[in-house]
């Protein structure tokens, strides 16, 4: 199949997030079984200055409506290997800047601009080069209208495109939410701009367009296609939703198991296999020594994340007092809210032999955390899928997790399954989370149960190879 991919970020080129690595991972993994892959993402200033774009060719050039203008812009084109390539949507007033969404305090005000932008100029571009999909599949807000523009585009000119459009969400609770001027923008009929188009609450949601539009809907675990039907996650879209309920599919996303293995991982000090686990003993100390830590026996909590309400930040500063009383540790990477910020370092100050934190986002700490670790915290309000309770499992770190979404859908509850468990499930609650971080540390003290438990995590198949088929047989069935 010819398989056209569109997201605002793809691992490795530009990531603040398991969206990018996501899309690199399928990319890579459509394309190792055979089919024909290519790939749109927006032309960032990360992407420019890398060595990779200095291999790139201008293949087309565009000029884009967007609203009362026509703007200029480029395509480029990289090849990645054998059935890959990558095509670069350019224009650096939109796309070369530091950050792909925003400052830390608020997002970029031309964000609708950008991205409605980015949206035409893909459908532009497939027209221009002549890539006639089998597949477009397009990813989260940011390529929410897509599906929408593509039909536009070929009823327009009486041409063929793609014969079924695909959307993913990977977080509903990032909607792509404009103000209602921003519909001129789109140049589309104002038909469109209504409750059964792109109106919400008297603002426009591209996110919507997705939902509507496109021919097949995606999420991204089978837990949170159906927690999206609800009130309680469905962030005011449930409506919309569930009358494409039928066309509504969730797969589990996998992880990149060349990258995230411990037997040949470059970011750890040392290496450790299900067999020989005497290197993870060894990255463990080489994480509390960089933490500035003390190097002993107790157990580690480790956490990765961004620091969001939604990945249970309330909840962790809430157990201030087991941290500081138990014999443990907390091991903390990661930056967001600076609220957050303040409150972890105030944290890390008063316990500095029981906490450790780094404020960054560093590809390289991550993997020594998810190694280093004894337990992995993720007590997330809502988790679409999550990819670190896969990554801790596959390190021989037992992931404690609210049972929300994905979590619940790739971590077998210890209590649940005795037998065949791989981790601690919990509602996301203080009386339960407080529960689970006993239950870890009463689990740590049982090492033949605890030597069961990683060896049962270790042994579970996360690769994309397995996803990857249940991707393939849903794009067949559709066209």
């Amino acid at each position: 199949m010819k398989v056209v991919h569109a997201a605002s970020e793809m691992f490795p080129f530009v990531k603040t997030g398991g969206l990018a690595d996501v899309c690199g991972s399928l990319f890579k993994s459509l394309a190792s079984v055979g089919h024909e892959v290519s790939f749109f993402l927006p032309g960032y200033r990360k992407i420019l200055e890398s060595k990779e774009f200095e291999k790139a060719k201008l293949k087309v050039v565009l000029q884009v409506e967007l609203g009362e203008q026509y703007l200029r812009g480029e395509v480029w084109e990289l090849s990645l290997g054998r059935r890959q390539t990558l095509y670069i949507i350019r224009r650096d007033e939109f796309f070369d800047r530091t950050n792909l969404y925003g400052t830390r305090e608020r997002d970029y005000d031309d964000n609708d601009r950008r991205y409605i932008y980015f949206c035409k100029a893909v459908v532009q571009a497939m027209r221009l080069l002549g890539i006639k999909a089998d597949i477009l599949h397009c990813h989260d807000w940011q390529a929410g209208l897509l599906p929408l523009f593509l039909r536009m585009e070929e009823q327009a000119n009486s041409i063929s495109l793609a014969l079924k459009t695909f959307f993913s969400i990977h977080n509903l609770a990032f909607q792509g939410l404009f103000p209602q001027p921003s519909f001129e923008l789109t140049n589309l009929p104002d038909e469109f701009n209504a409750i059964d188009g792109l109106e919400f609450y008297k603002q426009i949601s591209m996110i919507k367009g997705g939902i509507f539009f496109a021919d097949k809907i995606m999420t991204v675990s089978q837990n949170y296609a159906r927690e999206i039907l609800t009130p309680r996650f469905g962030c005011g879209l449930e409506g919309a939703l569930k009358v494409r309920e039928d066309d509504l599919v969730g797969i589990a996303n996998g992880i990149d198991t060349e990258v995230w293995n411990p037997k040949t991982d470059p970011c750890l000090p040392f290496h450790y296999s299900a067999k020989d686990l005497s290197g993870k003993a060894k990255c463990k100390a080489a994480l509390l020594e960089k933490l500035g830590l003390p190097v002993d026996a107790s157990p580690v909590f480790g956490m990765v994340c961004r620091l969001t309400e939604q990945k249970g930040l309330d909840l962790l500063l809430r157990q201030l007092n087991f941290f500081a009383k138990e014999d443990c540790k907390l091991v903390l990477l990661g930056k967001g809210d600076p609220d957050y910020e303040k409150a972890l370092k105030r944290w890390a100050k008063a316990h500095p032999n029981k906490v450790g934190l780094s404020i960054q986002l560093d590809e390289a700490m991550s993997h020594l955390v998810e190694a280093g670790s004894d337990f992995f915290l993720m007590p997330s309000i809502f988790e679409p899928c999550g990819l670190n309770q896969m990554y801790s499992q596959r390190y021989g770190t037992v992931p404690l997790v609210s049972g929300v979404g994905g979590l619940k859908d790739t971590v077998i509850d210890i209590v649940e399954d005795p037998e065949s468990g791989t981790g601690i499930v919990f509602e996301p609650n203080d009386v339960a989370f407080r529960g689970a971080l006993r239950a870890a540390l009463k689990l740590f003290a049982d090492k033949k149960r605890m030597a069961k438990v990683i060896a049962n995590g270790m042994g579970r198949d996360f690769s994309w190879k397995r996803v990857t088929a249940e991707y393939e047989a849903l794009y067949r069935d559709s066209i």
